[in-house]
């Protein structure tokens, strides 16, 4: 059994949104929209793809500095509305289910961590038929957000699993900055909601440009 464990890696932690799951241009629509509806500011394209992988209510939040704090829920619910009326218009990335797939076979724990709800990464598994293929997740909602680093502490202390035996991959500057503070590695891929210049600071191993690219460094490095 040996001889089948993994080169450098035991636990890969996938973030969602935006790496895994086509949905940033929707999400950052979504973002724009709830907070017209309360009133707020509409904050541009980058302002509101900025806040992608963060929880919920502090995403939005720092979207929409001018929205006062008591309409926050409200802020929260209307995002909700306009996702939910478009979560079954959005996917994979072509080429995720057959990198799953190989990682898999090749005995990588898969995990996932994302400032999704728990409620929300679950519909989301299930739409896709996911749910079998990762081996653990933890959400926004059930932990710290990102970039605090106790998504991947309890992923790594559920599969007894060394930081540097970990890592993980993301599409946002949160993701990266959240494996520094794990003490793990990272890669980043530059098709989600964050310009891949500011990756370079956190010293990812790698920068991928596609699904296909990530596909190939990782059976080739992990």
């Amino acid at each position: 059994m040996s001889s089948l464990r993994p080169r450098q890696f035991d636990l890969i932690a996938f973030d969602w949104d935006g790496t895994l799951f086509d949905s940033t241009a929707i999400i950052t629509r979504c973002i724009q929209r709830a907070v017209q509806d309360v009133g707020g500011a509409m904050p541009t394209r980058e302002q509101a793809s900025y806040v992608i992988g963060m929880a919920l209510i502090p995403a939005l939040a720092h979207a929409a500095p001018d929205v006062p704090r008591e309409k926050h829920a409200l802020l929260g619910e209307r995002y909700r509305h306009h996702y939910f009326a478009h979560q079954h218009d959005i996917s994979l990335f072509d080429g995720v289910l057959p990198m799953l797939a190989e990682l898999k076979a090749r005995h990588h724990w898969l995990t996932v961590a994302t400032g999704k709800s728990r409620v929300g990464l679950d519909e989301a598994l299930h739409a896709v038929e996911l749910r079998q293929v990762f081996d653990g997740s933890r959400t926004a909602d059930e932990t710290a957000g990102k970039p605090s680093p106790l998504m991947l502490h309890e992923l790594m202390r559920e599969f007894g699993v060394e930081p540097e035996r970990t890592l993980m991959i993301g599409d946002t500057t949160h993701d990266l900055q959240m494996a520094v503070n794990a003490g793990c590695a990272s890669i980043g891929v530059s098709y989600g909601a964050h310009e891949p210049d500011a990756f370079h600071a956190l010293k990812p191993l790698h920068i991928a440009h596609s699904v296909r690219e990530l596909h190939d460094w990782l059976l080739v490095n992990a």
